[in-house]
């Protein structure tokens, strides 16, 4: 069989898998509305009052961040599903049949992205009550851009747990990558306000371009510099992610 039918097939089981138990799902939603019910209304008068915070209203500085969030929560910690089906003998049963070990790894994480993207869709209905106000074509390409970003953590994320095969060593590992990249990615406070070492390590951090790209797209800049190049950064950590999980998934396999 191709590649193709494999990760579809792959999709397909790994899709009635997350149906049968959509509790990480719903988690997924009710977390970003909660920072939409929550904190939006706190960051309103800081947004207007406070000098740093890059243009546009409150809700255009905090619906995109929230999306990039939800990509990177939603990608980074995916592994724990494989780790499971690992440790069950799933994956050792499926290395024996002809299946392309590809799309062992694309298939799971194609599932992962359609969910982000049903999460991210939800969120961005849900904030046009409190206030959101973007272009239409501006949130396709922020959408685009999230899926894309869940997709390359997804990759990544599957790969790091075929490598560490245990719960205890990969829930550090990820929380030791994920706190960090928050904090420093702008997603809640603008960087401009930081200390100069801090923003110069910040820039270090690919997903502060990123963020960026998705506010300005939600600005309706979509051929904007600052657009172009977090779009750019975010399809570069999709290659360099797969490429990471496809070989990792192929010497699993040998």
């Amino acid at each position: 069989m191709s590649v193709l039918t494999d990760t579809w097939l792959i999709f397909q089981r790994s899709m009635r898998q997350s149906l049968r138990n959509p509790f990480w799902v719903i988690i997924g939603i009710v977390q970003p509305f909660l920072y939409l019910a929550l904190f939006g209304p706190l960051l309103i008068p800081i947004v207007q009052s406070t000098p740093g915070f890059p243009p546009g209203d409150a809700w255009q500085v905090l619906v995109p961040a929230l999306l990039v969030q939800l990509g990177l929560f939603g990608g980074l910690f995916v592994g724990f599903a494989i780790l499971a089906e690992f440790r069950a003998g799933v994956i050792e049963r499926m290395r024996v049949t002809p299946v392309s070990r590809v799309a062992l790894l694309l298939g799971r994480a194609l599932k992962d992205t359609v969910v982000l993207l049903i999460q991210a869709v939800l969120l961005t209905v849900l904030a046009v009550p409190f206030g959101l106000r973007a272009p239409i074509g501006g949130v396709l390409v922020g959408l685009v851009l999230v899926a894309v970003l869940g997709f390359a953590m997804a990759c990544a994320s599957y790969a790091l747990a075929m490598q560490v095969k245990s719960e205890e060593a990969f829930l550090p590992i990820v929380q030791a990558v994920f706190l960090p990249v928050l904090l420093l990615s702008g997603i809640l406070l603008p960087l401009s306000l930081a200390p100069l070492w801090l923003f110069n390590l910040s820039r270090v951090n690919p997903f502060v371009y990123v963020v960026d790209a998705t506010r300005a797209v939600f600005l309706g800049d979509l051929a904007s510099t600052t657009a172009l190049v977090g779009i750019a950064v975010a399809l570069v950590l999709a290659v360099v992610t797969v490429f990471w999980g496809v070989r990792t998934f192929q010497r699993e396999s040998a």
